[in-house]
């Protein structure tokens, strides 16, 4: 078991390099191909002469600068793949709604999982709404790369921050080939659902048990809300705790990616996080 198929988001230059290194890192662990993705929309035209009509050179200079940036981001992702000897291959398309359009999509869902890096909350912009978008509607899991994070190395200490709610569950099975790979696997659980009768402690148990049946080694833990810690900084204080490599959980929210990636306990925990992020919805 494993992922085959690894599609890497190389949005920006910057992030193509680091995301250069921690794919390279996952395709020789699993023996993966990799599809490198980039979108290039095509020039806005907010500029306008005084007649309110758009300036030919300015959108023409403004889509020169966009093709450049795509064939730089190709070339180091021909260059860094090439290196390590990993298969691949390069997708780059134009279109008016950039990540949100159909080829980029359909490229998503046709791999085994998606690797982006995070993007530092000051650069975050109404202009990277296709791409939130992109990512949310694609329907397979998703690792996220924290800025702070420059090199990989080996996923040995797996958190999974359970609920046993539906996207906890989706999460947990897209991370089976890291937990089995994994020295130790923590189910963590703070408090309960309203109204449901069955312990944390219980629930953590069940999901711990299927795991083990995959030769996991699997522990579990519980944390009570009425200890005056809440779900989001309980997580945070067991990631820095325990020197965790690779957080587990489901993403929760509506209808764009960022809502869904930094809404409620995602959005506090992802926000300081300093472990790889697998998300799943």
């Amino acid at each position: 078991m494993g992922y085959r198929t690894i599609l890497a988001v190389m949005d920006t230059a910057e992030n193509a390099r680091t995301l250069g290194e921690f794919t390279t890192s996952l395709a020789n662990s699993f023996s993966a191909h990799v599809i490198g993705l980039h979108m290039e929309a095509f020039a806005a035209v907010p500029l306008v002469a005084p007649m309110e009509m758009p300036d030919p050179a300015t959108v023409q200079a403004m889509q020169e600068v966009a093709q450049k940036e795509t064939s730089d981001i190709g070339a180091i992702f021909e260059r860094k793949m090439a290196s390590e000897g990993v298969s691949h291959e390069w997708r780059s398309f134009v279109s008016s709604i950039g990540y949100s359009s159909n080829s980029a999509v359909q490229s998503a869902r046709c791999a085994d999982i998606v690797v982006v890096r995070q993007t530092k909350a000051a650069a975050m912009s109404d202009s990277r709404a296709e791409f939130d978008s992109f990512l949310y509607e694609s329907g397979r899991p998703v690792l996220l790369v924290p800025h702070v994070l420059q090199q990989p190395k080996p996923i040995e200490r797996v958190l999974v921050a359970w609920n046993g709610s539906r996207e906890a569950t989706r999460a947990v099975f897209d991370a089976l080939p890291f937990m089995i790979a994994a020295k130790s696997v923590e189910i963590f659980t703070v408090g309960k659902e309203e109204g449901d009768d069955q312990s944390d402690t219980l629930a953590g148990t069940e999901i711990a048990s299927t795991l083990a049946r995959h030769g996991i080694n699997v522990s579990v833990t519980s944390q009570e809300k009425a200890h005056g810690m809440s779900a989001e900084k309980a997580i945070e204080q067991r990631l820095f705790d325990n020197s965790i490599d690779l957080l587990v959980m489901g993403a929760y929210g509506h209808s764009r990616w960022w809502e869904m990636l930094f809404g409620g306990v995602t959005r506090s925990v992802l926000e300081k996080t300093t472990a790889l992020t697998l998300l799943s919805r």
